[in-house]
C-alpha cells in the first residue's frame, strides 16, 4: 500500500508539469549551416522559415532597438566574470539574404553587460541604458553615432561579489528595461542558489525614475528575473527556481508581476499550479506565509532556465535556455504560451539532439511585421525567423 501511495505521489507530482504542456503542433526540420562548419536541423512551424543573421559572435544576450532604428544587442563573452563584454550595432539588414550587413563594437571592455534600453525624456534627449553586474548606467545617446556621447551617468549600484561563479550559483546578470508608464525597471538576482541574503536588492525587481530617483522595490523573492518584457500596462517577467530539490521540482516559472508582492524565493517553491514551503528554509511555514505568494501564469519543468521573453503573433515566446545538467534534456527551445499563461507549446526545437547542444536560446526581440530576431549565446549567433 505504500509503496502504492508513493507512486501516485509521484505521478502527481509530475502531473503538475504534464498539464501545462500542450500538444505540440507539427514542426518542420530546417537545415542550419554555420561558417565554423557546424551543421544541424531547427524545427518550426509549418510556415515559418529561419535564417542565420549574424555570427561570430560570442555569448551573444538581449537585443533592444534604437530611436534610429538599429538593433543593439549584449555580449557578455563567456560564462565567467569578466570586462570582456562588448554591446554591437547589428545594421543594414538585407531583405534579400535575411542577413546584417554590418556589425559594429559600440563599447567594449564592459563587465558582463546583459542587456540595454533606450528612454527619451520630455526635453527630448535620448537616453542609452546599460546594464551591468555592479551598477546601472546612462549614456546620451545620438542618432547614427558608432559610440556613445560623453561620459556615463551611475543610476544604481549593485553587489557584485557573492560565491565562485558557478552556473545557478551567483548570478552575473542585471536586466533593464523601460515601462510604458516612463519608469525603469531593472532585475537583480540572487547571490546564491538558496539561502537568506544579506543586502536587500538580491532577488528583486527594482522600479525608479529615467534620471535614478525614487527607487523603489517594485518584486522580492524573485531568484532570477533574467526576462522583462511591459506589454499593455503589465510588467511580464520570467524567472528561474532554485537547484537543491531535485531534479523536477522546483517550477521555472513566468509571470505578470505585481507590483509590492513577495514571489516567495527562498521560503516557497511553485509545483504545477501549487505553492509549497521550502524545506530547508521554511521548514514549518511560519517563517513566510506560502499562500500570499502568487501562483505564476505558467510553470515550465523545474530547470529549464526560461531567459528572454517576446509578445508575438497573440501569444507570448519564451526563450528556454535549458538545463547544465544534460541528461534532463530540459529546455534548448523556443516556446509558446497564451498572454494568460497555461499551456506551453513548443515553437522552435533542436537546439539540443542525441546529447549535443546545438545552441542555447537567449532572448527573443520583434523584427519587422511578421518576424523576430533570436540570440543563441552558446553558439554566438543571431537568427532571423519569419512567416513566410
Amino acid at each position: 500500500m505504500i509503496q502504492g501511495l508513493a507512486r501516485t505521489a509521484l505521478l502527481l507530482l509530475l502531473a503538475g508539469f504534464i498539464h501545462s504542456v500542450a500538444a505540440a503542433p507539427k514542426l518542420t526540420p530546417h537545415r542550419i549551416t554555420l561558417a565554423n562548419g557546424k551543421s544541424f536541423e531547427l524545427n518550426l512551424p509549418e510556415g515559418f522559415e529561419i535564417s542565420v543573421a549574424a555570427q561570430g559572435l560570442k555569448r551573444v544576450r538581449f537585443m533592444a532597438l534604437s530611436p534610429d532604428k538599429r538593433i543593439f544587442v549584449t555580449d557578455m563573452y563567456n560564462l565567467t566574470d569578466n570586462r570582456r563584454g562588448v554591446v554591437y550595432i547589428l545594421d543594414q539588414f538585407d531583405p534579400t539574404t535575411y542577413r546584417f550587413k554590418k556589425v559594429t563594437k559600440y563599447l567594449s571592455g564592459l563587465r558582463n553587460p546583459n542587456n540595454v534600453a533606450f528612454y527619451t525624456d520630455r526635453n527630448g534627449t535620448t537616453w542609452f541604458y546599460l546594464s551591468l553586474t555592479d551598477r546601472l548606467v546612462r549614456y546620451r545617446y545620438e542618432a547614427g553615432k558608432d559610440a556613445p556621447s560623453g561620459e556615463p551617468q551611475v543610476l544604481a549600484t549593485f553587489p557584485d561579489y557573492g560565491l565562485g561563479y558557478k552556473y545557478g550559483g551567483w548570478h552575473l546578470t542585471r536586466t533593464v528595461i523601460v515601462g510604458g508608464n516612463g519608469k525603469i525597471y531593472v532585475a537583480v538576482g540572487s547571490s546564491c542558489n538558496a539561502c537568506e541574503e544579506k543586502e536587500e536588492v538580491r532577488a528583486s525587481i527594482l522600479e525608479m525614475d529615467p534620471d535614478g530617483k525614487n527607487q523603489h522595490y517594485f518584486a522580492r523573492g524573485l531568484r532570477n528575473a533574467v526576462g522583462l518584457r511591459w506589454k499593455d500596462g503589465k510588467l511580464y517577467a520570467t524567472n528561474m527556481g532554485s537547484d537543491h530539490l531535485g531534479d523536477n521540482r522546483p517550477a521555472d516559472t513566468f509571470y505578470a508581476i505585481e507590483d509590492g508582492k513577495h514571489y516567495g524565493w527562498p521560503y516557497c517553491f511553485q509545483v504545477g499550479t501549487k505553492i509549497y514551503p521550502d524545506p530547508k528554509f521554511n521548514t514549518t511555514g511560519e517563517k513566510f506565509d506560502c499562500r500570499k505568494v502568487p501562483v505564476a501564469l505558467t510553470p515550465f519543468p523545474a530547470h529549464s532556465s526560461p531567459l528572454g521573453l517576446e509578445y508575438f503573433d497573440s501569444s507570448f515566446l519564451v526563450a528556454l535556455h535549458g538545463s547544465t545538467k544534460k541528461s534532463l534534456r530540459r529546455g534548448y527551445r523556443v516556446v509558446r504560451i497564451p498572454e494568460s499563461g497555461g499551456a506551453i507549446e513548443d515553437f522552435i526545437t533542436g537546439f539540443f539532439e542525441l546529447g549535443r547542444i546545438n545552441g542555447r536560446p537567449a532572448d527573443i526581440f520583434n523584427f519587422g511585421r511578421n518576424g523576430f530576431l533570436l540570440t543563441d549565446d552558446y553558439s554566438g549567433v543571431v537568427y532571423y525567423v519569419y512567416r513566410k
